[in-house]
């Protein structure tokens, strides 16, 4: 795929500004000015912008014919003109430099009102726009089915702020992580301190979101980075020899010391010695990256180079060049002006350039020493840049609507304050307070249907998940000893491996157990346990299951419409009653969603049938 060069239109006079060795975007980067990231009056902000890019085309277009007008008069009438002819030049590099940062900048803008209307989706929940994140599904992974991290309303969508499949990807591993406390604490002193400089994530957001496309992969970039090319010195010699050897014959030529057919000669042998590096050249033009992609890394980086960080982890995740003095944007920079040169080496205009003057070679010696100097180097920051893009989500999350809980050590079991539900609206979810120790192995949470049992298990679950991201939990306080959550709830029948609901949930119950028995710390989080069976045996198989975890390393919530386990209480020390009530009344039924200790005293489903239609008879 060939770079475009001035956005969407390539023309003659760009060919003499790579012949100069400046690329209309590295001229750029010597007189850009400071992107605004700031998101007030972007209306009004945008409206201003496209009226000056619109002029600036215009002039644009006059400076195009007064700069071909001016070089006919230089050769027809008088070389006097070719003052005028670079001087226009210049004004044409001006103006198209310029046109091209306030198109960036118009990007930018676009992108923040995208930020904005994203923002307020997120804050009203309503996240069916969002990339769920389907891929990262998985039924038989401990705790992500059952906990919404993924899918529809999920907390990806809450969080997920990243542009590239790396990036998604790395989020998506970090929230199927096992637990890990000390990792956690790390995270949550980096995400902390991002959420405290909210320009710097609008700014790194908005720059992916104007300029990153997924156009190609950048694994096989990558690798290629990683391969050096094989040096021969006799190139190195001819690169010089090239560019002297085309001049002097021309000079020669047009002085008529020598016929024209000498330019025959040497362009035969040249192409001898071009055909030696066209293999290599041709590589490096499929390889390297867009200029949308390129320019992406570079403006991340250039954000990542003026800030100054606290947090170890921040600062260890930084890309560093070999040399302290050469910014990692600058091996960028060099990179695409290369990159620039390379992939437009068949235009009409390079090719009796590089017969002439044999310039593919001296492209062959400038890439070669590149890769040798920074090759290895610059093929990190891809994945150095994709962790700061899941870096930037969490930040993000945590600055816009994450929550403010105070995190509290805890030695075993998990204790929290005003505990809520992150994909529940603020200002509808309600509260709890819940702890749980080793003097307390098993819950047994009863309830009648729809009051909140399922809803306060994932609640826990998904706050230990945002605790171990290093986000601030929904809660006034939490936090949790060293396990591993293990959940059970979403069990489905799969006709595809004949496998029904009963069976999988007892195979999700048979992993937990295997875990326990290896002496592993889990909690665990089981709904409606043994639902697929009658009434006798779902009885005497959870108390058999309780029994058999109850004096282990685990801790658990089980839920239950058996009021009959709630005994257990009185005959196993362990295992406690706590419950969700509702209020019948004639014709509806109220729920506070509040948990209470003790089992719940009355179930609601033969009314909520009957107000469903069906008719009991008496």
């Amino acid at each position: 795929m060939k770079r475009k060069v001035c956005h969407k239109d390539f023309i003659p006079t760009d060919l003499l500004l790579l012949f100069l060795d400046l690329s209309i975007d590295q001229f750029l980067s010597l007189r850009m000015k400071e992107f605004d990231f700031s998101s007030e009056q972007l209306s009004d902000k945008l409206s201003k912008l496209k009226s000056k890019t619109a002029s600036l085309s215009i002039l644009r277009v006059f400076s195009f014919f007064g700069l071909i007008g001016f070089f006919v008069l230089s050769l027809s009438e008088s070389p006097i003109w070719f003052i005028l002819f670079f001087g226009t030049v210049a004004g044409f590099v001006y103006l198209i430099s310029s046109y091209n940062q306030l198109k960036d900048q118009e990007a930018i803008y676009s992108s923040l009102e995208k930020m904005k209307a994203s923002r307020d989706l997120r804050k009203s929940r309503s996240l069916k726009s969002f990339d769920p994140g389907l891929e990262f599904q998985s039924k038989s992974h401990p705790f992500s089915n059952d906990l919404d991290l993924f899918g529809d309303h999920s907390l990806f969508q809450l969080l997920n702020h990243t542009v590239s499949q790396e990036g998604k990807y790395k989020l998506a591993s970090l929230l199927n992580s096992d637990f890990d406390l000390k990792k956690t604490a790390a995270f949550r002193e980096a995400i902390d301190e991002l959420s405290t400089k909210p320009g710097f994530l609008q700014a790194m957001e908005s720059i992916g979101m104007s300029f990153y496309r997924d156009e190609k992969s950048i694994h096989s970039w990558i690798n290629w980075l990683k391969t050096d090319e094989v040096e021969k010195s006799w190139i190195k010699l001819f690169a010089v020899l090239g560019p002297i050897g085309g001049i002097i014959l021309t000079v020669l030529a047009n002085l008529g010391m020598i016929p024209a057919g000498f330019y025959g000669i040497w362009v035969l042998i040249g192409m001898g010695f071009l055909g030696v590096v066209f293999g290599s050249l041709k590589k490096a033009g499929e390889e390297i990256p867009s200029r949308n992609q390129l320019k992406t890394f570079r403006y991340w980086l250039l954000e990542l180079e003026k800030q100054e960080f606290k947090s170890d982890l921040l600062r260890n995740s930084l890309p560093r060049s070999s040399d302290s003095s050469t910014k990692p944007s600058i091996l960028l920079e060099e990179l695409d002006r290369l990159g620039l040169w390379i992939q437009n080496r068949l235009n009409l205009l390079y090719i009796p350039l590089n017969l002439f003057f044999w310039t593919d070679l001296l492209l062959y010696v400038r890439l070669s020493k590149w890769k040798k100097n920074h090759g290895k180097l610059v093929s990190e920051f891809p994945e150095q840049l994709a962790f700061w893009e899941m870096l930037i989500s969490l930040g993000t999350f945590q600055y816009e609507l994450g929550g403010k809980g105070e995190i509290i050590n805890v030695e075993k079991g998990i204790r929290g304050l005003e505990i809520a539900h992150p994909l529940l609206k603020p200002e509808i979810a309600v509260s709890n307070d819940f702890s749980q120790d080793s003097s307390t192995s098993i819950i047994l949470l009863t309830g009648s249907n729809m009051s909140g049992k399922t809803t306060f298990m994932r609640t826990l679950g998904i706050n230990c998940v945002l605790v171990n991201l290093g986000l601030r939990p929904f809660a006034a306080q939490f936090g949790f000893g060293n396990f591993q959550l293990y959940t059970s709830m979403r069990n489905t029948d799969n006709l595809g491996e004949s496998v029904s609901s009963f069976y999988a949930e007892l195979s999700r119950i048979k992993l937990v157990i295997d875990r326990i028995e290896a002496g592993e710390e889990i909690f665990f989080l089981l709904d409606e346990i043994l639902k697929g069976t009658n009434t006798e045996d779902r009885i005497a198989g959870s108390e058999a299951l309780i029994r058999q975890v109850v004096d282990t390393k685990a801790l658990g919530i089980i839920s239950t419409h058996d009021i009959e386990l709630a005994d257990l209480e009185n005959r196993i020390s362990k295992v406690k009653n706590f419950s969700f009530h509702s209020e019948i009344h004639d014709q509806s039924i109220d729920f506070d969603y509040k948990l209470k200790e003790g089992a719940c005293p009355s179930f609601n489903a033969h009314k909520l049938m009957e107000l469903m239609g069906i008719r009991f008879q008496n």
